[in-house]
């Protein structure tokens, strides 16, 4: 099923209702304005659990392997820089290529600042043609914000990772999906798997998101009753869950 009558469940069979673009940006700041977490501990969170999340995709072999995080500007950007440096303290060869590095400010600049003391390695984008295949690409280009075709760099970007041959795992929604609509008004990361945060986007159906999980960035059930989003905690003893998409 796909489109606005799609249903996400998790594997006991929990519901969780989908959300557009304007929807989470209003439950980001209704946490912010209001209750909490600020925008920095749900960016740990975030990032925290996309190193989980491709630690599991990387499988037995992780320790070593080789990782290709590529980081927009803005919010998104910011957790694929802290799951860049989660990555790199527990062993893995990363690679962090901002796609626009001088445009990057406060919460995530400072996520950049804490992965410069890692052994991870920030390099510029036109180092990955000489590099090697990497075992995982991470997407943080765009995320739910996305207002037009990328171009320029992500773009190319964008390209590097569909070409890579690498499987790719993308932060939220895969860069270049609208994530109200899941279409693409330009090019699109076609992920193999996909961690869309707090609520699933109800773009989260199209073909390019590949296998869809669900992470928890702790924020409170009030914050979701006060966007008027009907929420049922589906995540137990758990803080990432696999969703199905019916």
């Amino acid at each position: 099923m796909s489109g606005p009558d799609a249903r996400f469940l998790t594997d006991d069979g929990t519901r969780v209702p989908a959300v557009t673009s304007d929807q989470m940006r209003e439950i980001d700041r209704l946490a912010v304005d209001t209750t909490g977490p600020n925008l920095f501990q749900m960016m740990e969170n975030a990032g925290r659990s996309l190193a989980l999340q491709a630690i599991d995709l990387l499988g037995a072999e992780w320790r070593g392997a080789g990782v290709v995080v590529l980081a927009g500007a803005g919010g998104n950007g910011g957790g694929g820089v802290c799951a860049a440096r989660h990555l790199a303290n527990h062993g893995v060869a990363v690679r962090l290529v901002l796609a626009d590095p001088d445009r990057l400010t406060g919460v995530a600049a400072q996520q950049r600042r804490v992965f410069a003391s890692t052994p991870g390695r920030e390099v510029r984008a036109d180092a990955l043609a000489g590099g090697g295949r990497p075992d995982v690409v991470i997407d943080a280009l765009v995320g739910y914000g996305l207002r037009e075709a990328p171009r320029g760099a992500t773009a190319d970007l964008i390209d590097w990772a569909n070409a890579s041959g690498a499987p790719i795992l993308a932060l939220d929604v895969p860069s270049g999906l609208d994530a109200t609509t899941g279409e693409a008004p330009g090019l699109a990361v076609a992920a193999r798997m996909t961690l869309t945060l707090a609520l699933p986007k109800t773009g989260c159906v199209s073909p390019e998101v590949g296998e869809l999980w669900l992470a928890d960035l702790g924020i409170p059930v009030s914050v979701y009753n006060a966007a008027g989003i009907p929420y049922v905690d589906p995540f137990g003893a758990r803080y990432r869950v696999r969703l199905q998409v019916r």
